[in-house]
């Protein structure tokens, strides 16, 4: 009896501190700006155009996206952030953009489709130039020569604002950039209706009598170390979420790579860097912002620290040489948006790997799969989860019927158990050694309630993270009260239920001999819902019904072997 009440506080106390842990790592304080990036000036930049290194090495990587490679220049960050060109707006029906002229570059996104958390009828911006979380895309032309435009090159658009029209399927914008010596570049952003990507594309006419030669196009981001804005990540309006921030790297040989910030700044990141596929991106809680050049094309991605919390991310994709009247187009796809794994699997491969599952994923993926089936037929994410809970608990029926009928043994033995502990006493040798005969005569395993329960965790602990990443739940209703299933609860009216049922359960099971273990586990119901008090609703909501269900399996296994002993009795 003590030893299986003694795992069983184990387990779960080992699953609480995992969710837990996770937790805190989901709201770690956010890191406040330095004062170097709290005002960024709107005078000239004193940067020029070009960088002066020869395209195409590991140092064009860096040097594309650093001012200070520039003879001249200052490496502070208001140089490096600042834009001296005029906005130019473009509307469609997802997006509202506002690009710059310096450089062409996309310095402001607002996605029309999804809501600030804070505020659910203002549309969420995810790229804008703001001191406190600045997050911007970059790209530009290099060349020996240094005649091709770089993302400090003004441009000059044919218009100063664009919308995509009732019946438009696709939104063009184009900016110019002419060289004095007969170089010219269209800078073209193709805007299509219902999807998220953009595409980018450079038309380069050397009109020059001389050749560019190694020519090279990059397409990065710029953006500092800090936590999402709580309007994109924040779960609830007290815990801001923040799931990993920071670049990822995917390509066919190496797959997945998360970067860290801290691993960029000591030089020390180890993500792969040259590649004939795959693509680089800067991803966060929900969202993901991605360059995917066409596969078969060889890039260089590179992940560089700038300044302060300053950085660079992107992919170099060489062109090679522009002869005199040669004309060459390139273009690289670029995503900006939400993290749904259906649309972006379509997009590239492994790019729904940006789905944070945690370590579990091989767990979570498919719990989200059945959780979008489930929802795909019931046209609610609330009653999906407890679908799936009722599934995860018909999978695990065997497991969890063996540990309920293992537990109620015990408890029918209680009275045994009692007559033995009068007749041993102190004698913890002698005690142990009859209880262990009457488990054998009963043919009773003590650990038979426990062992199922620890077989489920990963399961618990994979959907704690599905719940979690998912944006299909961020701001999914239920009914009533519940309007947010990856916010906590608001009245904490689940948590509460929850408390409730744990408690029934701990009463339906045998009660630990050790007087401490026995006030342990009536705390536990306490402990359980205070961590719930934080977790997504949706989380709770699974705990809550699979509770429920289990309480009603305990209880109809309790009553049956009952009446079995009493059947028994009688013989």
């Amino acid at each position: 009896m003590d030893t299986q009440r003694l795992v069983a506080l184990v387990v779960f106390t080992l699953s609480a501190l995992l969710l837990w842990d996770a937790w805190q790592k989901h709201n770690a304080p956010k890191v406040s700006p330095p004062s170097v990036v709290t005002s960024v000036p709107a005078g000239p930049s004193s940067v020029p155009s070009a960088p002066t290194t020869t395209p195409g090495s590991a140092a064009t990587a860096t040097t594309a996206a650093v001012p200070s490679a520039v003879p001249g220049a200052q490496l502070t960050a208001p140089g490096v952030t600042a834009a001296t060109g005029e906005p130019v707006i473009v509307k469609t029906d997802l997006f509202d953009v506002e690009l710059n002229t310096q450089g062409g570059d996309i310095r402001r996104v607002t996605l029309k489709k999804v809501f600030s958390a804070l505020d659910r009828n203002k549309p969420l911006t995810l790229l804008e130039p703001d001191p406190k979380h600045f997050f911007i895309t970059q790209s530009g032309l290099l060349d020996d020569s240094r005649s091709l435009p770089t993302h400090k090159t003004m441009f000059v658009p044919e218009a100063k604002s664009y919308a995509l029209a009732d019946g438009q399927n696709a939104l063009e914008v184009k900016l110019t950039a002419k060289d004095a010596n007969g170089v010219e570049v269209v800078k073209r952003y193709t805007f299509k209706r219902g999807t998220y990507e953009i595409d980018l594309h450079y038309d380069i006419k050397n009109g020059s009598d001389k050749p560019l030669p190694n020519a090279t196009a990059y397409y990065q981001f710029l953006r500092d170390n800090n936590q999402p804005s709580q309007e994109a990540a924040q779960t609830s309006s007290f815990a801001g979420v923040a799931t990993f921030t920071g670049p990822a790297v995917y390509t066919e040989a190496s797959k997945f790579h998360k970067v860290d910030f801290k691993d960029i700044e000591k030089a020390k990141q180890t993500h792969p860097k040259e590649a004939t596929d795959g693509w680089i991106a800067m991803i966060q809680h929900y969202f993901v912002s991605a360059w995917v050049p066409k596969p078969g094309v060889k890039r260089t991605y590179f992940t560089t620290h700038i300044v302060d919390n300053l950085y660079t991310v992107g992919v170099t994709v060489p062109m090679g040489t522009i002869a005199p009247g040669a004309t060459l187009t390139t273009d690289t796809p670029l995503y900006i948006g939400p993290q749904e794994t259906d649309k972006l699997e379509k997009i590239a491969p492994g790019l729904e790997l940006v789905v944070d599952y945690g370590w579990l994923h091989i767990l979570a993926a498919p719990l989200f799969w059945l959780l979008k089936w489930l929802h795909a037929l019931i046209g609610n994410w609330g009653w999906a989860i407890i679908a799936l809970t009722v599934l995860i608990k018909l999978v695990f029926y065997p497991l969890n019927a063996k540990a309920g009928r293992s537990m109620a043994s015990m408890k029918v033995l209680a009275p045994k158990m009692e007559k033995l502990k009068q007749l041993y006493g102190e004698d913890k040798q002698k005690l142990n050694t009859a209880m262990m005969e009457l488990y054998k005569t009963e043919k009773i395993n003590p650990l038979g309630g426990c062992l199922p329960i620890l077989v489920q965790i990963p399961v618990f602990i994979a959907l704690y993270w599905v719940l979690l990443a998912s944006i299909e739940l961020r701001h999914a209703p239920w009914l009533g009260w519940i309007q947010d299933l990856s916010a906590p609860d608001p009245y904490f009216v689940l948590p509460v239920i929850y408390a409730i049922s744990m408690f029934v359960q701990t009463k339906l099971n045998p009660a630990p001999a050790d007087p401490v273990q026995a006030k342990v586990m009536m705390l536990m119901p306490v402990m359980f819902s205070v961590f719930f008090l934080f977790f997504p609703s949706g989380l709770v909501l699974y705990w809550v019904v699979q509770n429920l269900i289990g309480i009603a399996q305990q209880w109809h296994i309790n009553r049956t072997l009952e009446r079995e002993s009493k059947a028994k009795a009688r013989r």
